[in-house]
């Protein structure tokens, strides 16, 4: 035997050994892919073998779900790129200008593979168990080119949900009729994580656990190109980049040369297999918190890919024309896409790396968009301007104070004009001019950059307004330092067992702060009106925690109210009497007593089990405080005296609340109940006997007399852009607000809301319109002609009185998606200034 072939058997012996203890999923698992689902503690277990038998494996624990299952990502690449993977991700990141220092001259792209976000999109899951399989063991070509990174299962709650339920309702084999249960899955579904959020829709806005743990480890690597696996109706063929319009004006040419060269790869096998697939439509990059958008506006190449299936599709499905859409063809599809971006990626890495450097070169240098600098005036709440840099800090934003006085050209945010505007000495500064400034353009810029109205999400999230903060937009660079530190200690005064004390209300930390002593068993008082006292003037809403009422405690009282206060930040005032100086004494009817609520939300079949995802995310995870969770069909049994707050979210309501249901609804709220209203559950109110809230007409028959009558003749194939005169897929109005009234303590004359539909209310004839969109609302967002016409003067918050109750109509949602947090204080108001 010649010493070349000892050499090439030697060789082959010391390769086979490599994977000698390897095995595939189908040996690992014990049925092969496709046959039965994977739950999360098998997906994990396969990903830890392949770890512990493969060299060019790495696997890494980034957080848990709330409900306690593991996150991870694996990083799959040949043995010498693991073994220097610390210098390729550090690399990475002084290109981006996280890290000082040059990177080396190596260029290794980072693609991030993201699976099952939405559980109920199973197939992606199993797809990652045959990618990394083949990746290691047919592929390893392209490992030594490319650094992969894979999240195998974003949503391991909802994912579980959807498993578990699945194979809870299939049988010895499954039906692929659509009609039979395995194809109808149950509220609230498993699309949602355990508190029902979207994840898809939290990238930028990172409320839920799950996204925050995933951000904070995505901005350890900042890879290349991200790719967000999907699943879409099972009637439906294969989607993939490059995506629909419209696209944000921030996306380069770069990245939509590069969403083209790889959908033309993935082609290049769908071809071949005879699949069919669709590219250009539906799926947008405009709104900023998906899983294709957000890695966008942090330099990636990033896009959705949608695979047929969905909830409905089971393990197996017959389509509309006749065929079966099986798992195993889900995963292979799936398996297909990812392998080709891994594929296209390797063969023209330097190109992505010389590009991506070149992305944050540009806006180091030059900035972003029209303006290039964003100002929060250090007069704005000090609060919601502490929540807004902690969310900065989380996305590696960087923002400094204004050195000097200025006068510059810009946008006032609370005006919504533009001109010169004054920039103050220690006013806050977000400039473009930095590593995110992409990013920072995209969640600050006053008018979202819409190239075309046809989007299917809410075209308007500006920053300012979802934090409740003073400041401007300017064209031109600000000259800025550190920000210095702000401290104020707790106003103090010489007295011994204080006759009260007093709290101010006007954040959400405030709310926290009394939700928490009401919990410990505090009783509280809040002013109705405006008083002075000491030369303070205290504004309606102040919290007045009197001893009076608490001398049941002791001296626990002070010790209890002192030592939340210091937990949660608040600074109270301690005052020796009720004797005010202006306004109404303590003991006046006007300083109205508060009790701890006893609060009922409505969920369940037939309620939206995001909407009701919001709320109670709300009282579990942002105020802390109690809420029974009550399903919908179950409201007729239910003792009405037990609750002090009912909430009513968007949903199906003619069975519950038939007319004996809303009889007993009535004569609850007649007996001192609140009723709270919320976005869609208002259109099942409107028009009810006893209910004083009416949708706005905008039938005329004046207007009829004028109509043209060719005005009917549409175009088929104009049919989708002649809808978008009626569209508000999402848009911020400014409000009109009576802040005499509780609802809205804590607020000035205007706030921002972010309105989703084009359905109107009239102003309430008896009771108080609290929150009202006037003509000319509208102040960014796309608003279709006759939606904005349909919006104008209606009522967005209103109260109305029934008996010694009242009802709460909350027109729009102040907790959409948790990430709207100058709402989050109102919807506190109609918990607890009853």
């Amino acid at each position: 035997m010649n010493r070349i072939l000892k050499s090439f058997i030697f060789l082959l012996i010391l390769s086979t050994s490599a994977f000698a203890q390897l095995r595939s999923p189908a040996e690992f698992l014990g049925y092969e892919l496709g046959e039965q689902w994977t739950p999360h503690h098998k997906v994990y277990a396969y990903f830890q073998h392949v770890a512990e038998n493969s060299d060019m494996v790495e696997i890494e624990k980034y957080g848990e779900t709330y409900e306690g299952r593991e996150l991870i990502i694996v990083t799959v690449s040949s043995v010498e790129n693991q073994n220097r993977s610390e210098e390729i991700r550090t690399n990475n990141l002084k290109r981006v200008g996280f890290l000082d220092g040059e990177p080396s001259a190596d260029k290794t792209p980072i693609v991030w593979l993201s699976y099952n976000v939405h559980g109920n999109e199973t197939s992606s899951s199993e797809a990652a168990l045959n990618t990394i399989y083949k990746l290691i063991t047919e592929k390893s070509n392209w490992l030594n080119d490319v650094m992969v990174v894979m999240d195998p299962m974003i949503n391991p709650d909802g994912r579980d949900r959807y498993v578990y339920w699945n194979k809870s309702v299939t049988g010895k084999e499954p039906n692929v009729n659509p009609e039979s249960r395995e194809h109808s899955e149950p509220w609230p579904g498993g699309r949602t994580n355990h508190y029902y959020f979207d994840l898809n829709r939290d990238w930028a806005w990172q409320t839920q656990v799950e996204t925050q743990y995933r951000i904070q480890t995505y901005l350890s690597w900042m890879p290349h190109v991200h790719v967000d696996f999907h699943e879409q109706g099972f009637n439906s063929p294969y989607y993939f980049a490059p995506a629909a319009r419209p696209y944000h004006t921030a996306i380069t040419d770069w990245q939509s040369e590069y969403q083209t060269m790889i959908g033309k790869n993935h082609a290049k096998y769908f071809d071949q297999e005879n699949w069919l697939y669709f590219t250009k439509e539906f799926f947008d990059l405009f709104y900023p918190s998906y899983g294709d958008t957000w890695p966008t506006f942090n330099g990636a190449i990033g896009m959705t890919y949608e695979q047929a299936g969905h909830s409905r599709g089971g393990l197996g499905v017959r389509t509309a024309e006749g065929d079966t859409l099986r798992l195993w063809d889900r995963l292979t599809h799936h398996s297909t896409t990812g392998l080709s971006t891994v594929e296209i990626t390797a063969q023209n890495k330097e190109r992505v790396v010389d590009e991506f450097s070149n992305y944050f070169q540009q806006t180091r240098e030059n900035g972003a968009g029209e303006y290039k600098t964003f100002i929060v005036k250090k007069s704005s709440n000090p609060d919601k301007v502490a929540s807004l840099l902690q969310y900065l800090i989380k996305q590696n934003i960087q923002f400094g104070e204004a050195a000097s006085n200025s006068r510059m050209e810009g946008y006032d945010y609370s005006t919504g004009e533009t001109g010169r505007v004054n920039i103050e000495e220690g006013d806050y500064v977000i400039s473009t001019f930095q590593p995110q400034g992409t990013l920072v353009r995209v969640l600050f810029e006053p008018k979202p950059e819409l190239e075309d109205s046809l989007t299917y999400d809410i075209t308007a999230w500006e920053t300012h307004y979802a934090y409740g903060l003073e400041g401007f937009a300017v064209k031109g660079n600000v000259n800025q330092q550190p920000v210095s530190s702000r401290t104020t200690g707790m106003v103090s005064a010489n007295v011994n067992k204080p006759y009260a004390y007093l709290a101010k209300w006007n954040s959400l930390n405030d709310l926290k702060y009394l939700a928490a002593l009401l919990k410990k068993g505090i009783n509280a008082r809040y002013a109705e009106q405006p008083f002075t006292m000491n030369g303070n003037k205290y504004e309606a809403g102040t919290l007045v925690i009197t001893r009076n009422g608490n001398e049941k405690l002791g001296d626990d009282f002070d010790e209890i109210v002192k030592k939340t206060a210091d937990e949660l930040g608040r600074f109270i005032t301690p005052v020796a009497t009720g004797f005010v100086n202006s306004g109404k004494d303590f003991g006046s009817s006007s300083v109205k007593f508060l009790t701890a609520p006893k609060v009922g939300l409505i969920a369940g079949e037939g309620t939206s089990s995001n909407m009701v995802g919001h709320i109670w995310h709300y009282f579990d995870q942002q105020i802390d405080y109690p809420v029974n969770l009550i399903n919908r069909d179950d409201i007729g049994y239910i003792d009405w005296h037990e609750y002090d707050v009912m909430i009513m979210p968007s949903g199906s309501y003619g069975r519950t609340f038939d007319e004996d249901g809303l009889n007993d609804l009535k004569e609850w709220i007649r007996g001192g109940g609140t009723l709270i209203a919320v976005e869609g559950a208002n259109g099942f109110l409107a028009g009810k006997d006893g209910f004083n809230l009416k949708r706005k007409s905008s039938d005329n028959d004046d207007d009829k007399k004028d109509e043209d009558p060719n005005d009917k003749l549409k175009k088929y194939g104009e049919s989708g852009r002649a809808s978008a005169s009626r569209l508000n897929a999402g848009s911020i109005f400014e409000l009109t607000m009576d802040n005499t009234h509780p609802l809205a303590f804590g607020y000035g004359e205007t706030y921002m809301s972010l309105k989703l539909g084009s359905a109107g209310y009239e102003y309430l004839e008896n009771g108080w319109n609290v929150g009202a969109a006037k003509a000319g609302a509208v102040r960014s967002g796309f608003v279709g002609a006759d939606a904005k016409e349909n919006l104008e003067n209606t009522l967005s918050f209103g109260v109305q009185n029934m008996g010694s109750g009242k009802v709460v109509y909350m027109i729009d949602n102040p907790l959409y998606r948790g990430f709207w947090h100058n709402g989050k204080l109102l919807f506190g108001n109609a918990l607890f200034f009853n």
